[in-house]
């Protein structure tokens, strides 16, 4: 553990103190200005990535300059780390000039600085902790770049690390739900490892882009517990040992003593301080406190005001990940991790989710609805998404006769493989647009009531549904996860969420509230049951439950065609990128 101390910065004198959050996400980075005493957000600037996420080729790197990006296989997602610093360059000024502007906020009031990101994304750097990517040797080398949370291709390691685990009885796994996911830390670097070993042997640290944005400005790399439990297999105090690494490839067996561990901080506590050049950076005063880093769905819950047990927390946008804190420590099949202070300090925190939701309906939007929808659309005002939910409104629950699976980006919890797709089932000459959308919502909601059941039956209660997130503005969307679980639903009360929590994480550390529940209870935002569940919807909605739990199960868990399908995509891409001349 790192224990830092700074000076006690009372909430209560006659300073309006303000602390900064900077969330990290898939497309943009965001950045709020919070006052301290009551939560209150006084600016705000968003920052979109310039590279975006990288799926298809290497849009950066001289390969790209010169007019040839490079392929990237299937599955891939990557990132370029200096679009992280051009956010604290460019949003963190612009939220503190609107706060000036509307609030007559100063730089000198702000007290500290926190960051959250999406999780598992690693970076490869030096001992220095340069980004790969930035050296010349290496600025054409896929792997040397920061692979996404979504990036999907390390599969097949991460079902090497699952089969060993669970021959040799490691004790580990279980705290997993019995999975290690292709997202996380370890079959990342083992990819890396097997797939390009020059950059793997450069790599000093495979650092949680997390700590990596924390480093940059405090200069002092910190892992955090959260990512570090959840992500990176850090149970009481131990990584899985080198013996078992060896058994994955020998030349894996320093992959923790050398390139992952590192001291690890205590969420809510200090990192560092502010450095003169990320000061400059931001526009921030020098020397203020600067938090231990975070996931953005973990960071979530105190600005939900979710800090005690039971209150299960559903981040839905591209993805939804779900998080609650608990008292009891048990084993959870599916789950992507239970860690000891993950979430709140003395609580066990419990994460899973789903890998796709806003994302599935967006592909849809784009992809599947004809160009009437997207015209009659513009003609009102109204989005696509705004439109297909209104004409699906109306409809009884089963009317569209169909049932779906939200695979379409593999299946994070509980089945933990992203190897699964998509499926639509019963679409006939009859289907619209507005009948597959409908679909496609109450697949998600599905999805969800699977994994509140995984922790009820585990002996982990659920007694509250809170949601934060974009999707949290769809009413329709609201109201079925309302009547799918039959719960209640209440909503964060503000649109910052993941930027709130690391506000009140950075409030914490600046000493201005002794923890971070109590710093939740006066900044956290949160209306209570806000949809409630119908029992007659409820009812129908059990039948067609049951049809998406028969095809869950069959596709999920007997039935391999989905993963015979993704082998034929590989291996077709292999050969349609094989160099002239190559034999077969």
């Amino acid at each position: 553990m790192l224990a830092v101390t700074y000076r006690l910065v009372s909430a209560n004198n006659d300073v309006d103190h303000v602390v900064v959050g900077v969330d990290f996400g898939t497309l943009s980075g965001r950045a709020v200005l919070v006052r301290v005493r009551d939560g209150a957000v006084l600016g705000t600037a968003v920052h979109p990535y310039r590279h975006a996420v990288m799926e298809t080729s290497l849009t950066a790197g001289p390969a790209a300059a010169a007019g040839s990006p490079l392929p990237l296989p299937p599955d891939w997602a990557l990132q370029v780390p200096g679009d992280y610093v051009d956010v604290l360059r460019t949003a963190v000024p612009a939220a503190l000039e609107q706060a000036r502007a509307a609030h007559g906020t100063d730089a000198g009031d702000v007290i500290g600085i926190a960051t959250d990101f999406t999780a598992c994304t690693m970076v490869p750097t030096t001992a220095e902790g340069t980004p790969l990517n930035e050296l010349d040797a290496f600025a054409d080398r896929p792997h040397a770049y920061v692979k996404l949370w979504k990036h999907h291709a390390a599969q097949p390691h991460a079902d090497r690390i699952n089969e060993l685990a669970h021959a040799r009885g490691e004790s580990w796994i279980s705290r997993y739900g019995g999975l290690i996911s292709s997202e996380w830390e370890f079959a990342k670097g083992l990819q890396l490892l097997e797939e390009d070993p020059e950059v793997y042997a450069a790599t000093r640290h495979w650092v949680e882009a997390a700590d990596w944005v924390v480093w940059q400005l405090c200069g002092d790399y910190v892992r955090n517990a959260c990512t570090a439990g959840y992500k990176g297999i850090l149970q009481d105090g131990r990584y899985p040992t080198a013996d078992f690494l060896t058994a994955l490839n020998p030349d894996f067996a320093d992959f923790v003593t050398a390139k992952v561990e590192h001291p690890v901080g205590q969420l809510g506590e200090a990192a560092g301080r502010l450095t003169a050049q990320a000061a400059a950076w931001t526009g921030l005063p020098e020397g203020i406190a600067v938090a231990v880093g975070n996931v953005d769905a973990h960071v979530t819950a105190p600005a939900a005001g979710a800090v005690e047990p039971g209150q299960l927390v559903a981040i839905m946008g591209t993805s939804t990940c779900h998080v609650m804190n608990s008292d009891v420590l048990r084993e959870v099949p599916g789950m992507c991790g239970v860690v000891d202070g993950g979430i709140v300090p003395g609580l066990w925190g419990y994460e899973a989710g789903q890998s796709g939701v806003g994302d599935i309906f967006g592909w849809f939007v784009e992809h599947g609805v004809p160009p009437t929808y997207h015209e009659q659309a513009r003609e009102r005002g109204l989005s696509v998404h705004e439109l297909l939910t209104e004409l699906s409104a109306g409809q009884q629950v089963g009317e569209h006769g169909l049932v779906a699976l939200d695979w379409h980006s593999g299946n994070r919890s509980v089945l933990v493989d992203h190897q699964l797709s998509g499926l639509v089932v019963g679409q006939t000459l009859a289907t619209r647009a507005p009948d597959t959308y409908r679909a496609l919502l109450e697949a998600t909601a599905f999805g969800t009531r699977v994994i509140i059941e995984a922790f009820v039956e585990a002996g982990v209660p659920v007694t509250e549904f809170i949601v934060a997130g974009g999707l949290l503005k769809n009413p329709l969307l609201m109201q079925i996860y309302a009547d799918v679980t039959r719960l209640p639903i209440s909503t964060i009360a503000t649109d910052q969420g993941p930027a709130l929590g690391s506000a009140i994480h950075a409030a914490v550390a600046a000493g201005a509230y002794p923890d971070v529940r109590a710093a939740a209870g006066a900044m956290g935002k949160v209306d209570r049951a806000v949809h409630l569940p119908d029992e007659d919807r409820a009812a129908a909605y059990d039948e067609l439950f049951a049809e998406y739990r028969a095809l869950h199960d069959h596709f999920g868990r007997g039935e391999r065609a989905m993963h015979r399908l993704r082998a034929l995509r590989r291996r077709a891409h292999e050969r349609a990128h094989e160099p002239a001349g190559a034999s077969r």
